[in-house]
Parts: C-alpha cells; sequence; structure tokens
C-alpha cells in the first residue's frame, strides 16, 4: 500500500498543492489550555524538552486538536549551547538565560558529543514519527549560528543584539569559530533528527534583521550554506526551511546563498516580493501572529490576501512568526477552516 502523502514535502520539492498545507510556528505553546496544564506539571521549561514523555505530548497537542498538515518537534534552539555546558535557563519573566562566552572561551570550547548529549531529543523524534498520522510530516529543527550566538555572548536576548554585533567587530577571528563550531553542531544535531524520524527540518535565524548587507552574507548565509551543505553530504534526501527574520529584500540572495528548500517570511515581507521569491521555489508564511488575538475579520482579510497572492505556488501556510500566548485558540480553527475552504 502507498504512504499517505505528506503534502508539506510535496512543496518542498516545488510543487503547488491545493488548499496548501498548513503549521503554525510555537503551535505547542501557552495559549493551548493543555500545554499550560503539562507545563504545570514540570519545574522547568528544559526539563519539558528532555522528557520525551512530556515533549511528545506536547507536540501531539495541536495534532489532535487541529489536525495540522505538520507536527514540529517541541524543543529549543538553546539545546546546542546547553550541550556546549553553557548553563542554559530559563528565567520565568525573564527568558532564557546563559554563562556569557568571551574570546578565551571561545578558543577553549570543544565539539560536544552531540548525539549523546541530546540523546532525549532523538528520543522524542522516533516516538513522534511513530505515534503521528501517517500523512503528517514531522519537521525537526535548530538554531542558526547567528542567533545562537547572539545568546552565547550575551547571555540573554537583547532588543538590537549589540553585543554580539559588537564582538564580531572586536574579535573577528573569535567570533568566526564560534559560528564554524555552532554549525558543525548543527550539522550532527539535523542529522541525528532525520535519522530519528524528521522528515524535513528548519533553521531559525530569528535575529537575522539587525544584521548590516556585508554581516547578513557573513554571519546568515554562510554558516547557514554550511549547515545545510553538511546535512545533504551526510542525508542527501534532507529537505530544509530557512527562516530568517527581519531579512526583508535579503530573502532573495539569502535563498540563493543558502540554497534551502523553502524561504520562511515573516509578516514585513511585502507580499509582492514574495510573489517573486515563490518563482524560485517553496515559501511559508506570513501572516502576523497579531491577526490570531484579533480575530474576526482582520485574521480572514489577512488569510485572504496571502491566499490570493501565493495560493497559485508552492505555498505552506504558515504566521509571520510564532503564535503568541494571547491568540485565542477558536481563531486557529477559523484560520485552518478558512485556509482549506478558500486555498484549494
Amino acid at each position: 500500500m502507498d504512504r499517505p502523502k505528506r503534502t508539506l514535502l510535496e512543496v518542498l520539492e516545488g510543487k503547488t498543492v491545493k488548499p496548501p498545507p498548513i503549521w503554525l510556528m510555537r503551535q505547542a505553546g501557552r495559549y493551548l489550555p493543555e500545554y499550560r496544564a503539562t507545563r504545570a506539571n514540570v519545574k522547568s521549561f528544559l526539563d519539558l524538552c528532555y522528557t520525551p514523555d512530556l515533549a511528545v505530548e506536547v507536540t501531539l497537542q495541536p495534532i489532535r486538536r487541529y489536525a495540522f498538515d505538520a507536527a514540529i518537534l517541541f524543543s529549543d534552539i538553546l539545546v546546542i549551547p546547553d550541550a556546549f555546558d553553557r548553563n542554559v535557563r530559563f528565567v520565568e519573566g525573564e527568558g532564557p538565560q546563559l554563562d556569557p562566552i568571551d574570546e578565551a572561551g571561545i578558543a577553549a570550547l570543544s565539539m560536544p558529543d552531540v548525539v549523546a548529549r541530546l540523546a532525549p531529543v532523538f528520543e522524542t523524534v522516533r516516538r513522534l514519527r511513530s505515534q503521528l498520522p501517517a500523512e503528517t510530516t514531522l519537521l525537526g529543527f535548530c538554531g542558526a549560528p547567528w542567533t545562537i550566538a547572539t545568546y552565547m555572548i550575551a547571555g540573554h536576548g537583547t532588543p538590537d543584539q549589540a553585543p554580539a554585533r559588537l564582538f564580531a567587530y572586536r574579535h573577528p577571528a573569535a567570533f568566526e569559530r564560534l559560528l564554524s563550531i555552532i554549525a558543525e553542531a548543527s550539522i550532527s544535531y539535523l542529522v541525528a533528527q532525520i535519522d530519528a524520524g524528521a522528515d524535513a527540518v528548519q533553521i531559525f535565524d530569528s535575529w537575522a534583521g539587525v544584521l548590516g548587507d556585508h554581516e547578513f552574507d557573513e554571519y546568515a548565509i554562510k554558516p547557514v550554506k554550511r549547515i545545510i551543505d553538511g546535512l545533504r553530504a551526510e542525508r542527501p534526501q534532507a529537505k530544509v526551511i530557512a527562516f530568517a527574520k527581519g531579512a526583508g529584500y535579503n530573502l532573495k540572495r539569502y535563498r540563493q546563498g543558502t540554497g534551502a528548500d523553502a524561504i520562511g517570511l515573516d509578516w514585513s515581507v511585502p507580499l509582492d516580493f514574495a510573489v517573486e521569491l515563490q518563482k524560485d521555489g517553496a515559501v511559508q508564511g506570513n501572516l502576523d501572529p497579531l491577526r490570531m488575538v484579533a480575530g474576526g475579520d482582520s485574521l480572514d482579510a489577512g488569510i485572504d490576501r496571502i491566499l490570493d497572492k501565493l495560493g497559485n505556488g508552492p505555498l505552506i501556510f504558515n504566521l509571520g512568526h510564532g503564535i503568541t500566548p494571547q491568540a485565542d485558540p477558536a481563531n486557529v480553527d477559523r484560520l485552518i477552516r478558512r485556509v482549506r475552504s478558500l486555498g484549494g
């Protein structure tokens, strides 16, 4: 018997699928009451990520509720610096905290055994693939080296990533080494996710938008290309979505430079430009997450514009960033019904 089609994979091959497959960044999250109930039973966010029983449960919650076309592994981009022993912790009301790294720390940094250190993540992937509906695409992911480096250098998130940008200007050789070792660890991490059952992966560069023109080439494009090339050298079948938030008109050369199968679009990307990007391959996005809070006619209008502009090409329908805790779960139902009724 033929395996049911995983429509998201068809789009990653450049095909137009109607209606387009749908998933949402952070679809397993605090807007769902069942997620909040599960999260209340663990001490820390990383405990949730590293406990396969619970990570599987929260990954499956939005699939049960909404029948999305893809499930994305429940984890966090900062498990990579955690594998480097950077004392990653999540502080309520403050976000992630790490031990900041300096030039000497980078020189002393050694490659961890990623497969051993992050074994619970791969166990989660294996269980997910066995429990998901056959037609549901399973996505793995990692953070892009630039975004991971910003947290490792500052020790926390910052509005414009000035600590990492200053460090890169003052210590270019050390910064290049940091990006390189993060990229190599990320290759091992993604290969292991594919081997455990992930169908495709997404690379999140959440802070790409703060980079200047030259720095975008050096810190966003080149390290992500290294990851994609390294992943495909070991697993040629691997499909990759690359999401560089805030990259704007740099996205055209980002696709060309990285070789990603699909480009994620944040909500600020003009749809006319998205149409141009779509001529070169699949795009993913790009509804403003706040429309999921507003609901009603504003939600419908945002959905309709995306479908009108991008629905006749290879499209993965998604938000332009993660769904917020304030989103109404009923609005997700509304989105799915509208995309699946109008997108065909």
